[in-house]
């Protein structure tokens, strides 16, 4: 035995018991052999990164990555144990626990980016709403485009009887909020769900009908005329323009600046299981994120080179690139620096503030999916149930301890409380305030409030 090893350990030990820089050490994973579930979108780029670059090996994990049909089929295989997690939605964790479709509790630990998302719509569409939208001196439109240059089309189809129909990825999806923020925002009624009565399709009394369709068959719905927009993340809306077909015309940043998009979500009875690869399938994460952003994002020409491959999002390294790697392409030939269009560490996207899952819960009752008005403390609750900043903090103070990332880069979490500062770069311009959920939703014209129900 090396006593002079055991004494110099000794030693170690003593100094950070007495400085108070002693943190329990992270344990080995539990579980080595890992299968994590994604969609074919852009910002599923943490996990193929921290796969590519080792970060899961670093951490002794062994993971598979598999692309996922869709949504629901991804949520009931991590609910299920078929998957040990997967790049989620920001609302399935919420609405699974809370019982929206399927009833199971889901949590997340790691939010996964903001923005990334546009709504499309189709050249028909576009041509009809020009006239309605301002125009720079040389003449390109003046962005944002606000839903009030879609009113008048969507009345004209009205007066004759027919339906306007759009589409979005899933009924608890940021891109179901998002279209529906942007529509009310321009006196366009997105509809209500009422689940008490059976009725999920989310179009009473709606002006434009929204329905689901899974990411990658966006552009090929609408050039069917099935859709006549949608709303969806990358790299779908950029797909439209290259094939000819449609045109973005505002991305979710503009709708709502640094909105968190998707999470990595696992199930709760894992998440109590596994502990420690829990903690360190976080760690990963963060090294992927961080990697994605750091130095002024100069990585993302090689993540985009990554994500094109057919095991990821499969869709060409040009297309991804167009709103990858800081520009966002709207009609062909407009192209505009948007810095921000794909954000995965900086402005600390990377942790799950409770605001964050209780402004998705906010929208879950404006739209009737909360059939019944709810306390604040409720709203609280939830989200304390569902995002679980205390593993985030012992995978970022991990990181730290390794000596791969300084205190500095993250949230102070001896301050930290889980709330944003209140938010005011809405399309709308109302100020979101996470702590008052029912006042925030008093705010709006379109939408249930107080006692109101369907």
């Amino acid at each position: 035995m090396n006593w002079n090893w055991m004494r110099t350990l000794s030693v170690v030990s003593l100094v950070a018991l007495a400085t108070g820089s002693a943190r329990a050490e992270l344990g080995e994973p539990e579980i080595e052999d890992l299968k994590f579930g994604f969609i074919k979108l852009t910002d599923m780029a943490p996990l193929a990164v921290a796969y590519e670059k080792g970060f899961f090996e670093d951490e002794g994990l062994y993971v598979t990555l598999e692309a996922q049909a869709n949504w629901k089929v991804l949520l009931d295989r991590v609910i299920d144990g078929e998957l040990d997690g997967a790049h989620m939605l920001s609302g399935q964790p919420l609405g699974a626990t809370i019982g929206i479709g399927t009833q199971a509790e889901v949590i997340t630990a790691f939010s996964m980016d903001l923005n990334g998302n546009a709504i499309t719509v189709s050249n028909d569409t576009w041509e009809q709403m020009k006239p309605h939208i301002p125009k720079q001196a040389d003449g390109k439109p003046v962005h944002p485009i606000k839903a009030d240059a879609l009113k008048p089309v969507v009345e004209g189809y009205l007066d004759q009887g027919k339906p306007f129909n759009m589409g979005m990825v899933f009924p608890v999806s940021t891109h179901n909020y998002e279209l529906r923020y942007w529509l009310a925002a321009g006196g366009i009624h997105p509809g209500y769900y009422a689940p008490e009565s059976g009725d999920n399709s989310g179009q009473i009394n709606a002006d434009v009908l929204l329905s689901v369709t899974p990411p990658p068959q966006m552009p090929a719905t609408m050039e069917a005329g099935t859709i006549k927009g949608y709303c969806v993340g990358e790299p779908w809306n950029q797909q439209a323009v290259f094939k000819g077909i449609g045109a973005p015309v505002v991305t979710d940043y503009e709708i709502w600046k640094n909105n968190p998009e998707k999470v990595f979500g696992v199930s709760k009875t894992w998440a109590e299981k596994y502990p420690n690869t829990h903690i360190r399938v976080v760690k990963a994460l963060i090294r992927a994120a961080h990697w994605l952003d750091e130095n002024n994002n100069a990585n993302r020409m090689e993540a985009v080179k990554l994500l094109s491959k057919s095991e990821y999002v499969g869709a060409d390294a040009e297309v991804i690139a167009n709103s990858m790697t800081g520009t966002f392409e709207y009609e062909k030939g407009d192209k505009r620096d948007v810095p921000d269009f794909n954000v995965f560490f900086r402005h600390n996207a990377t942790y799950p503030y409770y605001s964050d899952a209780i402004w998705y819960l906010t929208q879950m009752r404006r739209w009737g999916q909360i059939a019944a008005p709810q306390t604040d403390d409720w709203y609280m609750n939830i989200a304390k149930e569902v995002y679980r900043p205390d593993i985030y903090q012992q995978a970022a103070e991990a990181l730290i301890e390794d000596g791969l990332f300084e205190a500095k880069q993250f949230p102070d979490f001896a301050e930290e409380d889980g709330f944003r500062a209140p938010q005011t770069h809405f399309i709308d311009n109302i100020v979101y305030d996470g702590r008052e959920p029912n006042k925030y939703l008093e705010k709006f014209n379109i939408g249930l409030k107080g006692d109101d129900k369907v």
